[in-house]
């Protein structure tokens, strides 16, 4: 039975967005410091691809089953424990660094590894809260301000991070997680959360479960295509996004501050992106927009590849990243809103697991060959084959029917339910 929307949902969501925004942004001024500490140590496109691909390897691994958990166990719980297990890895990273005065590749690894299945949890968790949040009209609109909070994020982060890594030791500013995990969840503690009664007696079944999510996903007409076809976007858009610092330090010569601006910018990109889904994304077609933010984002980074590498360059370099980070929030949003809108809310844990799982896996694969063809042929050529494939899906998603009028059948089955 479908629990009843909260009257204060308004602000209910707020506060949500708030905890997540919170516990965000220090999280990524903690993930910064450590891209910015391996590329300082060690200037190879190979170990920063290799940290990459460290990070995803639990999301790609745990993703598929982790949906049965959600929907069934406590929601709240499942955003609070994972908060506590990053915190306590930041505590353990900070204290060997202090005593050591530096970190061992191998410790620097495994904490990406445990963050990651910690965010294995978190990621679809979040997704499948959201729609039971608010009104049926407002979901658009909602993940548009979802992905506007995501952005802000990643707007102030790499500035901030930069300027407390040039002041701070990494020992020190690791400790940031741990405050922010603190305060994001003071603030969630003040957010209602619904939860699947019906499941919660129910006992989990990993394997099936998942079968389940894969199975839910097959029935729905075009949405395996637009899946698959969303997982190599994903393949081909993690390898250049895993190289931007090395872009900017190794290919234009830059800095730490110019590799945060590069960063600052394409966030700034994003969260316009998000606004304009925020306010106009209940359009008839959201398919439209999805594939041409995919095909203008992989103009972008061809363009990036050719540029010179000189000062010039690099302003353009910066201003391509505005128009790559505007149109990649695109894409990725509205295809999360589309499933969220053609499932139950208590089946958004195991769709969700699945559809991570896929599109986690492509990046990790992606990674493999990123790294080595970075410090073989130069990261600005794999930022050119990242974009042709990201045009190449582009084509893909608007040439394939059942993927290109998805959003029109998702519309009028709504309609239809609507009036009956």
């Amino acid at each position: 039975m479908k629990q009843p929307i909260p009257t204060n949902w308004r602000l209910n969501s707020y506060l949500f967005l708030l905890s997540q925004f919170v516990t965000g942004i220090t999280s990524m001024i903690v993930q910064y410091g450590i891209i910015w500490y391996l590329t300082q140590q060690s200037g190879s496109a190979t170990v920063l691809s290799l940290a990459t691909l460290t990070a995803m390897l639990p999301m790609v691994l745990l993703s598929p089953f982790v949906g049965t958990f959600i929907d069934r166990w406590n929601k709240k719980a499942l955003l609070i424990v994972p908060d506590m297990v990053a915190a306590a890895v930041a505590i353990v990273l900070s204290v060997v660094g202090t005593v050591d005065g530096d970190f061992p590749l191998w410790l620097v690894f495994d904490s990406l590894l445990v963050r990651s299945g910690a965010q294995a949890f978190q990621s679809p968790t979040v997704q499948s809260i959201l729609p039971t949040m608010v009104p049926q009209g407002e979901i658009t609109k909602i993940n548009g301000t979802l992905g506007m909070v995501q952005s802000a994020t990643m707007v102030i982060s790499p500035a901030l991070g930069a300027l407390l890594y040039a002041f701070i030791p990494i020992n020190l500013l690791i400790l940031l997680d741990v405050l922010g995990a603190v305060l994001g969840l003071a603030v969630l503690m003040f957010v209602t959360i619904q939860s699947n009664q019906a499941a919660v007696s129910q006992r989990p079944h990993v394997v099936a479960d998942a079968v389940f999510g894969f199975k839910r996903i097959g029935v729905v007409r075009g949405l395996w295509a637009i899946v698959i076809i969303g997982a190599l976007f994903s393949l081909l858009f993690m390898p250049a996004a895993s190289l931007y610092p090395l872009m900017t330090l190794q290919y234009f010569r830059g800095s730490i501050t110019q590799a945060g601006i590069v960063e600052v910018v394409w966030s700034v990109g994003s969260l316009a992106g998000g606004a304009i889904i925020g306010v106009f994304g209940a359009t008839r077609n959201r398919m439209v927009p999805t594939v041409a933010g995919m095909g203008l984002l992989g103009v972008a980074f061809v363009a990036c590849a050719v540029l010179p590498r000189d000062l010039g360059g690099f302003v353009v370099f910066v201003a391509l990243n505005a128009v790559a980070g505007l149109a990649a929030s695109f894409p990725f949003t509205l295809t999360m809103v589309m499933i969220q809108e053609s499932f139950p809310a208590d089946e958004l844990g195991r769709v969700f697991g699945v559809v991570m799982s896929l599109s986690n896996l492509a990046g990790p694969i992606g990674l493999l060959f990123a790294g080595p063809l970075g410090d073989a042929i130069g990261v600005q050529w794999v930022f050119a084959l990242s974009g042709l494939g990201a045009v190449l899906c582009a084509v893909l998603m608007a040439a394939v029917p059942d993927c290109r009028d998805y959003d029109l059948r998702l519309q009028d089955k709504k309609a239809a339910t609507q009036t009956m």
